[in-house]
């Protein structure tokens, strides 16, 4: 069944304090970048707005750029540049492997990074890499700028920690030297689709030591998660099979999947320990670690 949108002010801001001062002064506005998730939601009528500012023309959102010690990316960055950027290929090439797994071609050259993020889907695939990347979010409003980490984020499903005329800016990824990272993910298809469960991991080793594990998931709680079961197990654990099997198994402590049509509640349950084990050792594989 097809639905029309309903009728919506429509405004298009050219300069960031402009779509700033449209969000302190509008009631019941929605922010519109790429368009892939919002206007289905409008369609639907998940949300009832009366207003959309569009900045998808800012051209102060839009970047990809080497800080040295973190790469800065614009909020409105298109999430086909992350996968063609040979700045994220380098310094967060976990990044662009999940990235390069969402959607179709067509959909990544217009929905962003910071849409992916704002919308706050429980199977949003830009989550988990930016997770164990440790990134921070740059929020901007008319009163300044704030700094949040991705893992106070997201509070729900579709609930993120933006006030009311606030606007996500920039996504700001250290930069991890010596570590190994992989994203898996699980979906009905083999491409074009959602995730059934997620994983992402990052590991660094030292003298055959986990001297730093991150986990992270998606699609099996109802926020983007770590996996701090996982990662207080293995850190300062010696790199063995045994513990990277019995690690993974204590992740269904640091999950709550539900059943629904992709999937359910069990199989997600079974198979994000399968995949944290499988990214686990991938990541270790990279981080140039054999067992």
């Amino acid at each position: 069944m097809f639905y029309r949108i309903p009728e919506i002010n429509y405004f298009r801001a050219s300069t960031l304090e402009e779509a700033l001062e449209l969000l302190n002064k509008l009631e019941s506005v929605k922010v519109l970048a790429g368009g892939s998730d919002l206007l289905i939601d409008l369609k639907i009528r998940r949300y009832e707005v009366k207003n959309v500012v569009d900045i998808s023309g800012i051209k102060e959102l839009n970047y990809i750029e080497d800080r040295g010690e973190h790469v800065a990316i614009g909020a409105a960055t298109k999430l086909q540049d992350i996968v063609e950027s040979p700045i994220i290929a380098t310094k967060a090439p976990v990044l662009a492997e999940a990235v390069n797994e969402m959607a179709s071609w067509q959909i990544r050259n217009v929905a962003t990074i910071g849409g992916n993020l704002c919308n706050a889907s429980p199977a949003a695939d830009t989550a988990p890499p930016l997770l164990v990347l440790n990134a921070k979010l740059r929020l901007v409003s008319l009163e300044g700028e704030r700094e949040v980490p991705i893992t106070g984020f997201f509070l729900g499903p579709r609930k993120t920690v933006l006030r009311k005329g606030e606007l996500l800016k920039e996504i700001v990824v250290p930069y991890e030297r010596g570590a190994g990272a992989s994203f898996i993910k699980l979906g009905r298809r083999n491409a074009f689709t959602l995730s059934v469960v997620a994983v992402a991991t990052l590991v660094k080793v030292r003298n055959g030591i986990f001297d730093d594990v991150r986990v992270a998931l998606n699609s099996v709680a109802p926020k983007p998660v770590r996996a701090v079961s996982v990662e207080k197990f293995l850190k300062s654990r010696e790199v063995s099979m045994s513990a990277i099997e019995e690690g993974a198994k204590r992740v269904l402590q640091d999950i709550s999947p539900i059943s629904d049509v992709r999937a359910s509640a069990d199989y997600r349950r079974e198979m994000s320990a399968v995949l944290t084990k499988e990214s686990l050792l991938r990541s270790l594989e990279r981080a140039g670690v054999k067992l």
